[in-house]
């Protein structure tokens, strides 16, 4: 008989897509370009003063090309830019444009409403000890025995 309790990694999974349909919603609702969830984690692991792609890719634990693609529909929008890094005339650092910037404030405005919206419905003392174990350093994961 299998076990019908989801292990942790899928409950985060439906935790992130839990905030990422609100979030997509909410700036469709508000008139922003759409956007692809994979859009979206692109833009929260972006650096203010740019990142390259392989970077990104690497954050978003994607392969160059899917980032790549993620990227250049991002800058189709307006809200992505490319420029020579400084450090490396051969790499390209991508950064937000000014609607960008803009989209990237009201994202964070919209999280900060869900995460209240979450706090009421499983209570405030929940929503405060789940971000207080997410904060928490984990360290580095160790193979675990196998049983």
């Amino acid at each position: 008989m299998q076990s019908t309790r989801r292990n942790l990694p899928q409950l985060l999974g439906d935790a992130r897509r839990w905030f990422e349909v609100g979030l997509l919603a909410a700036l469709e609702a508000g008139g922003a370009a759409p956007v692809s969830p994979t859009q979206v984690q692109l833009f929260a692991v972006l650096d203010d003063e740019g990142t390259t792609v392989s970077e990104l890719a690497r954050r978003m634990g994607v392969t160059r090309q899917t980032a790549h693609q993620a990227v250049h529909g991002l800058v189709a929008t307006g809200l992505l830019e490319q420029t020579i890094d400084p450090a490396s005339a051969r790499q390209r650092l991508i950064r937000r444009t000014e609607e960008g910037e803009r989209a990237h404030r009201q994202a964070g405005l919209v999280l900060e409403r869900l995460e209240e919206q979450l706090a009421e419905r499983i209570g405030r003392a929940k929503a405060d000890a789940l971000r207080t174990a997410l904060e928490a350093p984990w360290g580095p994961p160790s193979a675990p025995s196998s049983a």
